[in-house]
């Protein structure tokens, strides 16, 4: 298929933002009201990489193209590494040929499994529930079914803490892949595996350079999103540093998932080497 970055070439100054998400995984925009806002905010580039939704890349790559907007064909792939969370951004695959697509679908229907086991502990414990609200839930990505199980508990459980409890008590997890078996099948797909908000620390690893070695020794990313709106200057610095040392590609992306948190303006420079390696030019 012909993609909406064909043939693109950017100043280095031009306006880009490579993390976003919509409400094909846990965003608010919808599709067309993001790249609305890209257009009318004079974007030249981003990248939507909704959690473990490569099957829409497809459709992304037509809407984007009958708007004249380039967007990158991008995923947000789910792992867990040392018992925590931890994302790697893959960019630049085949929407129609790739690996990717079996581990995010493997996700879907584990975490929509792991959803019934819980609601099903529920109904054994004897909360009042309605089946409905599976079904509503169940129709929803993964990256939504934590927070509709919490809207369903919250209708027999005001106490915070309880909800948690609750929730874990009846099983749930996280559905995810290791980070070794996602970039492998980002490398197989031609795609680069850039490790996402390295620095953030809010359930997921907060990367040092020491925890940086670590991973790369049981998986091969190819880079680091340094530019993060909740990383310190301190971090950012860090994370550039150590990508230029060790000839890793360096990524920004705002993480904006609402016009609550609208994209960022990163300028294209800070990512040069990651975008001529997808094959965006810049000047």
């Amino acid at each position: 298929m012909s993609l909406s970055t064909t043939g693109l070439s950017l100043t280095a100054n031009a306006a880009i933002d490579l993390q976003l998400h919509t409400t094909y995984s846990d965003g608010d925009w919808t599709d067309e009201q993001l790249l609305d806002y890209l257009i009318a905010e004079r974007f030249s580039l981003a990248a939507i990489t909704d959690h473990d939704r490569v099957d829409i890349a497809d459709k992304l790559q037509k809407l984007a193209t009958d708007k004249q907007f380039p967007l990158l064909v991008a995923v947000e792939m789910s792992a867990m590494w040392k018992g925590k969370l931890t994302d790697l951004l893959c960019y630049g695959f085949d929407p129609d040929d790739n690996h990717l697509d079996a581990l995010a679908q493997d996700v879907t229907q584990r975490q929509h499994e792991n959803t019934r086991q819980v609601f099903n502990y529920l109904l054994g414990k004897g909360y009042a529930l309605d089946p409905q609200d599976l079904e509503q839930t169940l129709a929803k990505p993964a990256a939504q079914q934590l927070p509709e199980l919490v809207s369903i508990v919250t209708k027999c459980i005001q106490d915070e803490k309880a909800i948690g409890r609750t929730l874990l008590n009846g099983g749930f997890t996280y559905v995810t892949h290791d980070p070794a078996t996602i970039v492998e099948a980002a490398h197989q797909s031609g795609a680069v595996c850039i490790l996402a908000h390295p620095g953030r620390s809010d359930g997921f690893v907060c990367y040092n350079r020491a925890l940086l070695d670590e991973l790369r020794c049981e998986a091969h990313i190819d880079g680091i999103e340094a530019y993060y709106p909740i990383h310190t200057p301190e971090q950012t610095a860090i994370y550039v540093e150590y990508a230029r040392h060790h000839h890793l590609l360096v990524s920004a992306g705002s993480d904006s998932h609402s016009s609550n948190k609208p994209p960022i303006k990163y300028r294209a420079e800070l990512c040069r080497d990651l975008l001529e390696r997808i094959g965006v030019q810049i000047e």
